[in-house]
């Protein structure tokens, strides 16, 4: 129970408010739901917990070390629990069609691919920390789920609106575009950075 302290909580809570959020997804549309008011306020409820979820992110791991309570648990949890947020919020994202599949794709392919990379430094004893390009590329993310659940909630059709004479969704795929080259770019530094745990090679950055 020691392992239990606030920023834990607040790890385990993301996951329980992404899985509320996924429901509220589920219910608002793959049911026949009459009243437009009633699936206003289901998915207006949906995204709030996702942002909450969102923020929980950013609030569990400063509180951790800020108040010097990181723990095993923690440290297998936290990355656990922003998988699960990405790839639910993606998923529903491609489901709602507000974005192609591939994009989620080659998001998540990446994320994985480094959460792999840093269970095999964990192993070898070896901290893989987050970079600025890491840093860039989760907030680029946030940003691009938050427009999207906010077209999502209040029915707004990037397809069919214009921007001056542009088509909205054109200008929506290139931010996309943008978001996995940054994506898939700080993933690639990780792998080259940290050639070494996969390569054989003697590393000498030990935690």
């Amino acid at each position: 129970m020691k392992q239990m302290n606030l920023p834990n909580l607040l790890t385990i809570s993301r996951i329980i408010f992404i899985l509320i959020f996924v429901v509220l997804a589920s219910v608002a549309d793959r049911l026949v739901i009459t009243s437009e008011s009633l699936r206003f306020g289901v998915r207006l409820g949906a995204y709030i917990l996702a942002i909450i979820a969102a923020a929980t992110d950013l609030l569990d791991g400063y509180l951790a070390r800020r108040w010097n309570q990181v723990t095993d648990f923690g440290a297998l949890m936290d990355p656990l629990a922003d998988k699960i947020f990405v790839t639910a919020t993606m998923l529903i994202a491609v489901e709602c069609r507000l974005m192609p599949a591939w994009i989620a794709i080659a998001v998540l392919c990446r994320e994985f691919m480094v959460t792999g990379l840093r269970t095999l430094a964990a192993k070898k004893q070896v901290v893989i920390s987050a970079d600025r390009w890491g840093k860039i590329k989760t907030a680029l993310q946030m940003m691009m789920l938050a427009i999207a659940g906010a077209s999502w909630v209040w029915e707004f059709d990037l397809r069919q609106e214009k921007w001056f004479a542009i088509r909205l969704w054109y200008v929506w795929i290139a931010y996309l575009c943008g978001i996995v080259l940054v994506t898939v770019g700080s993933g690639a530094a990780y792998f080259v950075r940290y050639r070494a745990l996969y390569l054989g090679e003697a590393t000498g950055k030990k935690a």
